[in-house]
């Protein structure tokens, strides 16, 4: 007996179901990490599966933050990472992502985490230019100023060599990333080094200012006012380049990357140093003790004083509370 097939009306039809995938359909914008699947790699780029409707395109240019030639160099097929949507979809509904954003955003994250640490980070110079020399720390474009790079090769022989270095400036906004060798050096130099320590240097610069001394590789200044009690016109009348003295540290600022040095403290008379500088270097450590006897009272007197105005504020709140409690 033949069965009779009825026909059941559901009322969904094709362009129903058409128009269900689209209220589905994942909304994208520019700013946006998506993850995406490889499932094309071209010579120039890569499509990537990341539920829209028509596959997303990276170009080689956005596959990293440093330079790649193929895009076999970063992807592989049916490899799933995160890419950064760089652009809305064009005439073709199609969108173009990005990985060297996702990388940009992190490098900058990562600088700035290492300048609150006060890290010292290690790079190599790949090109020098008239105002400095040219590094990448985590990808990004760093620039060491001339008066940063503590060395006395030329700058165009600093390319390829590997330089400590110190954070001065990290700003995305401006896109300037800046770096000090002579802080870095300085610092790692400031670690053996003692304020009162007596230490032998060499001139190496003069200025108006000022005399420049090497104290083992680093550059420490003397200035014109810790040469001598006695007045001086221009360090020039007292040094010449390449003398050797014993100076001593009044003061490091590893912040600054600075060394400050004094004649002036290791005198045993007034103007020794204008007149007989053999004298000055010949009592300079028993000069130093005295300076550093006299910062260690100068620091415990300002210890107590400190302790006594503690105390003060205690008996104030004290008699604050009586009083209190009297009313």
């Amino acid at each position: 007996m033949p069965q009779t097939i009825s026909k059941i009306d559901i009322g969904f039809t094709h362009e129903d179901f058409a128009a269900l995938l689209d209220q589905y359909d994942y909304h994208f914008s520019p700013g946006d990490i998506v993850a995406g699947t490889v499932f094309s790699i071209e010579p120039k780029g890569a499509l990537i599966d990341i539920g829209a409707k028509t596959a997303a395109y990276i170009p080689l240019q956005e596959m990293s933050i440093n330079r790649v030639d193929s895009p076999d160099e970063v992807l592989q097929a049916n490899e799933t990472r995160e890419f950064f949507i760089l652009m809305d979809e064009n005439e073709d509904g199609q969108l173009t992502l990005s990985i060297r954003r996702i990388e940009y955003m992190r490098a900058w994250e990562r600088v700035r985490q290492l300048q609150a640490e006060d890290a010292t980070v290690h790079s190599g110079v790949f090109a020098t230019n008239r105002g400095g020399a040219l590094v990448r720390i985590e990808g990004l474009r760093g620039f060491i100023p001339g008066s940063h790079i503590s060395t006395r090769k030329p700058k165009e022989d600093l390319v390829g060599e590997d330089l400590p270095l110190k954070f001065l400036e990290v700003d995305e906004e401006r896109n300037r990333l800046v770096l000090s060798h002579r802080r870095a050096l300085v610092e790692s130099k400031m670690n053996g080094l003692e304020v009162g320590e007596v230490v032998i240097g060499t001139v190496r610069g003069i200025k108006p200012y000022g005399a420049f001394i090497d104290i083992g590789g680093v550059s420490g200044l003397l200035h014109i006012s810790e040469i001598s009690h006695d007045h001086i016109d221009t360090p020039h009348s007292v040094f010449n380049v390449n003398d050797q003295l014993k100076v001593m540290i009044i003061d490091l600022d590893a912040d600054r990357g600075r060394i400050s040095l004094s004649t002036k403290q290791l005198e045993p008379e007034p103007g020794d140093m204008v007149k007989n500088p053999e004298v000055v270097f010949e009592k300079a450590e028993e000069m130093a003790e005295k300076f550093r006897q006299a910062l260690i009272a100068k620091q415990q007197g300002l210890e107590e004083a400190t302790e006594e105005e503690f105390e003060d504020d205690m008996l104030d709140e004290e008699e604050e509370d009586e009083l209190a409690a009297v009313e």
